[in-house]
């Protein structure tokens, strides 16, 4: 079977050879890249196609230049955030911006990851994350309604303590969670909401967070775009015995 050609044009195919160097930190922060000249003989393409490359890093703010220098790998490392359904808000770093709260009846996925039966409500709260007042996640949380309601979950304010707070206090400890992960790309909303450079894709995290017995208590889209950001994972080891 024949293997799938990139049919990506050039200029974009460079982008993303030098991006993964920055990005694994092959190319350190402050480092300068060769001359254009040394670029065009080692991609062996136009000098257009590649300003063109180091035009769309510098839009996703990898790279900067400095007049009579050259071209610099920005000094910054990418933003690393943890992969959780909520972050506690940091005066002057992360803080939540609420959009809307509301009663509605979920997407399917949403549904069948709690569990709903048909024609169920839950309530929706929608949310833009910023981290040093930049936008860098878009997220919708999904409560059952028969658990929710009545609660601070189903006001348009802010949650003292958050949402696992309230989940807690209404019977429902956080117990485990399971996350589908995948990458497409955005929505015309997305891509406005989160500023993202033409042609930057986004990471998608389905999580749903099970109390006791398995219990299916939150289910949460959250939106990031993918060319700065990484996900960070963390589980306490566990050791076998026997």
């Amino acid at each position: 079977m024949p293997r799938a050609r990139d049919t990506r044009p050039r200029h974009q195919q460079i982008a993303a050879e030098l991006r993964d160097l920055i990005m694994r930190g092959e190319l350190k922060p402050g480092t300068q890249l060769p001359s254009t000249a040394r670029l065009v003989a080692q991609y062996e393409a136009a000098n257009a196609t590649i300003q063109h490359a180091l035009g769309t890093l510098k839009t996703e703010g990898l790279l900067i230049s400095r007049v009579g220098k050259g071209v610099y790998v920005r000094d910054r490392q990418p933003f690393v955030i943890d992969a959780a359904a909520y972050i506690t808000p940091e005066p002057g770093r992360f803080r939540y911006q609420l959009l809307t709260v509301d009663t509605v009846i979920p997407p399917a996925d949403i549904i069948d990851g709690l569990r709903l039966a048909p024609g169920a409500t839950a309530i929706i709260r929608t949310r833009i994350l910023f981290h040093d007042e930049r936008p860098v996640e878009l997220s919708a949380s999904y409560y059952p309604a028969e658990i929710a309601t009545g609660s601070s979950l189903a006001k348009a304010a802010k949650i003292r303590g958050g949402a696992p707070q309230v989940l807690t206090n209404l019977g429902f400890p956080q117990r485990m969670f399971v996350d589908r992960i995948s990458a497409r790309p955005p929505t015309v909303e997305e891509a406005e909401t989160l500023d993202l450079p033409d042609g930057t894709p986004v990471i998608r995290q389905l999580r749903v967070i099970y109390s006791d017995n398995e219990r299916p208590v939150e289910a949460s889209v959250l939106i990031k775009g993918a060319h700065l950001y990484e996900l960070r994972y963390r589980q306490t080891a566990e050791t076998e015995s026997g």
